[in-house]
């Protein structure tokens, strides 16, 4: 009876222990909001929206964008963009010296894909730059339910999942990866089955449980960046839903005025899409007055 008994435990510890790649890691990490403060007070001639909150004129050679700034919901990275658009931050110049300027106005949409998004706030005008620092993620992904669902679900999340299980093999090189074939696609499956919010916790992304996260939606700002906590400066505007972007950026405000702005910046398109015989003149941000109406 004894030894039926040790037989029945030690079954049970062999088949019920967790598999090393399905346990989970994520945990919120801690965060502490504060009130976004305008410094500046820019002149605008215009009507504002009835709703208490900080307003972004953006002007471009194209036509004006108006944006809600999610104050309440991002304001580490809402008081970023301000204090860049009103020049209240140091930033480096191409001598390599620090100076503070309006540091937005003057630069271009160096990257525009139609039916995607057009994205901005690059010093040297082709994706490389920013303004001299780094900050980290504002995000809440259990606020935009990335926490119920899965890679099956969601596909787009795909690569992601890939390199959980590149990250899990740790292999030496392409030819070690391509020989262990079978073992990725076993860890492949399983990973899948995890929540998205674990899947991106894996490589480096994490989250606070605190804010009330917007999704990427049409119309929607946030940041671009390289990875998690790589924030600068640069931005980007959906000019259609993003789904695939939920959790990897912070979205940090949105258009209510000037859509069309964007559908149209979006048509014409960047230098990429332009022939050599053809002439482009560069799209630019002439200048993002902040207003604070709260």
């Amino acid at each position: 009876m004894r030894f039926f008994l040790f037989l029945l435990i030690i079954s049970n510890f062999i088949f019920c222990k967790e598999d090393p790649i399905l346990k989970r890691t994520y945990a919120p990490i801690p965060y502490e909001s504060f009130r976004v403060v305008v410094k500046g007070k820019d002149l605008y001639n215009k009507e504002l929206p009835s709703k208490p909150a900080i307003y972004a004129a953006m002007i471009t050679s194209e036509g004006e964008i108006l944006l809600e700034l999610f104050d309440r919901d991002a304001p580490k990275t809402v008081q970023n963009f301000i204090d860049l658009a009103q020049g209240e931050k140091e930033t480096p110049t191409p001598d390599g010296k620090f100076q503070k300027k309006r540091f937005y106005d003057g630069l271009t949409f160096h990257r525009i894909i139609e039916g995607f998004m057009i994205q901005g706030g690059c010093p040297r005008g082709d994706g490389t730059g920013g303004p001299g620092y780094q900050f980290e993620d504002e995000i809440n992904a259990v606020w935009l339910g990335l926490d119920k669902v899965t890679g099956e679900q969601v596909p787009f999340y795909d690569r992601y999942i890939q390199e959980v299980v590149i990250r899990n093999m740790a292999p030496k090189s392409r030819e070690e990866l391509e020989s262990r074939m079978q073992e990725f696609d076993e860890k492949y499956k399983k990973v899948k089955k995890l929540p998205i919010i674990e899947v991106l916790h894996r490589i480096g992304y994490r989250y606070n449980e605190v804010l009330k996260s917007h999704k990427s939606t049409r119309g929607r700002i946030a940041m671009a960046n390289s990875g998690p906590n790589t924030n600068g400066s640069q931005f980007f505007i959906n000019q259609v839903d993003t789904p695939h972007l939920d959790g990897l950026h912070t979205v940090f405000g949105e258009v209510v005025r000037g859509i069309d702005v964007i559908d149209k910046i979006a048509k014409l398109g960047d230098k990429k899409n332009i022939s050599e015989s053809q002439s482009f003149t560069p799209i630019t941000i002439r200048q993002i007055l902040v207003l604070d109406r709260r």
